[in-house]
């Protein structure tokens, strides 16, 4: 079901042993979040606090706990450890083709307003670099956003969401609280400028 890296296991009996062995299973939640930034919390719990409705899994030196309603998206995913220049800590992948997150399409009068500004003044703009722009969720009047084409990877990309991108939706729907860019620019294979 569940792959751990090496390094992730390791920092899972690390963490284990601060604890003396009292904590012997991983509990994984699933949170809501975007469908491109899916939310997921780690902890370590006693066996005996596992609730009716997660299921066991049984890594050999470990055991994760995981709600059973969570188990399918779960399934062939990657828990790493990953140590990155400004921060650490644990990553879940999801295997190829699957998601941590529900992934229906943003819907309401919110999704509504951004959606038609995308469309309507944003994308053909963006679409002279080979670039695009998406909406992808929508949490309350936090707005999820990402970038493909031109637009992911680009060394201007920050600048055209909050100068261009962020100041049309805020006219548009001045009850946006937030604006966050989802887009995994180091994935990106041909962005209009380069830093």
């Amino acid at each position: 079901m569940l792959t751990f890296t090496d390094q992730a296991r390791q920092m899972v009996r690390s963490f284990m042993d601060q604890n003396d062995g009292e904590l012997q299973a991983l509990r994984i939640t699933l949170r809501n979040g975007s469908p491109l930034a899916p939310g997921f919390e780690l902890s370590l719990v006693d066996l005996q606090e596992a609730e009716p409705e997660e299921m066991e899994v049984d890594l050999g030196d470990f055991t994760v706990l995981v709600e059973k309603e969570s188990a399918d998206r779960l399934e062939g995913a990657t828990v790493d450890f990953v140590e990155r220049l400004n921060e650490s800590g644990f990553e879940i992948r999801p295997a190829e083709g699957k998601s941590l997150a529900d992934s229906e399409a943003p819907s309401g009068p919110l999704a509504d307003k951004v959606r038609e500004i995308l469309e309507g003044q944003v994308n053909p703009a963006v679409a002279a670099h080979g670039g695009r722009i998406d909406l992808v969720d929508v949490q309350g009047t936090e707005v999820y956003m990402e970038m493909s084409g031109g637009c992911q990877g680009c060394a201007m990309s920050r600048m055209t969401l909050r100068q261009g991108v962020e100041r049309m939706i805020r006219q548009a729907a001045p009850e946006v609280t937030e604006i966050h860019d989802v887009t995994d620019h180091s994935a990106g294979d041909n962005p209009y400028f380069t830093g």
